[in-house]
């Protein structure tokens, strides 16, 4: 250390002073903290789905000659089926829906039958073959290019459909007609947009029954650790459920006044009755009916009861000792 060390040993105030003074130009300065970076950018994602929930329906007309002569815009309607929400029917013109075609060509439509505001879905109308050979007659959306996308039907009562379906007299003589019927499927497919963000899922948890497991616990025997003894009966329990359960017996078996003999514990002043129910109370967490017991000296409860974080509000027991003391 040279002189300045043999100065600051035996020297004078004022040395040491400007020994201590030397020390601390010494030492070294703490590193500097590094300034935070910039936040980092939050990244989020979404998407837009758009698809179709489809439904089809059946509709067969039964009887189809005596529909002949309906009248021009006079309809037979299926009943309403549902699809992606909303109400449809199949609408069948055996004269026609414009007056311009003379009852030349049967008409057929498929209608929106419920309360809907812009309502856009895809159609498939198909008369069927009944003769086997499956040459059904299909106008269809589905399974080709959409130039203009889906139809928009505007309000209840809209319809998509063909005025000039089948001319009649060549659907009267084909295989479309059989027994005097006709046979209409009607597929639908309505356009469902909705976002998707980050997904959250959610666990609903079965409402507890520990009570019953720590009675189950009790009355099967098993583990027990500690055993009672109450005038000429024994109770043995657990001691963790216990500790956990009553203040008193945490001390009386973990605190530093536990008894040295814990295997085997006697219970003075109290009847046997008495004890099983306060045990029963501390697995079932029901308090025990003592009825059974007036006129008892009921005190040695009060010190046993759980208490709320270790405070002198008196849980279930002490308001039912308290209603029967």
């Amino acid at each position: 250390m040279g002189a300045m060390g043999r100065v600051c040993r035996g020297g004078t105030s004022a040395a040491a002073a400007a020994c201590s003074s030397s020390s601390a130009l010494h030492k070294p300065s703490p590193s500097p903290v590094p300034a935070p970076g910039p936040p980092q950018p939050s990244i989020t994602s979404s998407a837009s789905v758009t698809d179709t929930v489809k439904g089809s329906h059946q509709f067969k007309i039964t009887g189809y000659p005596l529909s002949k002569g309906l009248g021009v815009g006079k309809y037979i309607a299926s009943d309403t089926f549902e699809v992606g929400g909303y109400g449809w029917a199949i609408y069948f013109y055996p004269d026609g829906k414009s007056p311009e075609d003379n009852a030349a060509y049967v008409s057929l439509f498929i209608a929106l039958a419920s309360e809907g505001t812009d309502v856009r879905a895809l159609f498939e109308l198909t008369l069927l073959d009944q003769s086997g050979r499956e040459r059904h007659k299909v106008h269809s959306h589905f399974g080709r290019p959409l130039e203009s996308g889906p139809y928009t039907l505007k309000y209840r009562g809209s319809m998509w459909g063909y005025k000039r379906f089948f001319k009649r007299s060549a659907l009267e003589t084909s295989d479309y007609l059989k027994d005097d019927c006709l046979s209409i499927h009607c597929s639908v497919g309505v356009v469902k947009s909705h976002t998707e963000g980050p997904k959250i899922y959610s666990i609903t948890l079965p409402p507890s029954n520990i009570g019953l497991q720590f009675g189950q616990l009790l009355e099967s025997g098993k583990g027990t650790d500690v055993i009672f003894m109450v005038d000429d009966e024994t109770f043995p329990a657990h001691k963790l459920v216990l500790a956990a359960r009553s203040p008193v017996f945490r001390a009386q078996l973990f605190g530093p006044m536990k008894d040295r003999n814990s295997q085997s514990i006697k219970v003075e002043d109290m009847e046997a009755p008495v004890f099983k129910g306060f045990l029963n109370f501390i697995r079932h967490f029901i308090a025990p009916d003592f009825y059974g017991f007036a006129g008892k000296n009921y005190s040695h409860f009060y010190a046993f009861e759980p208490r709320s974080n270790g405070m002198n509000a008196k849980g279930p027991l002490s308001r039912k000792l308290g209603s029967n003391a």
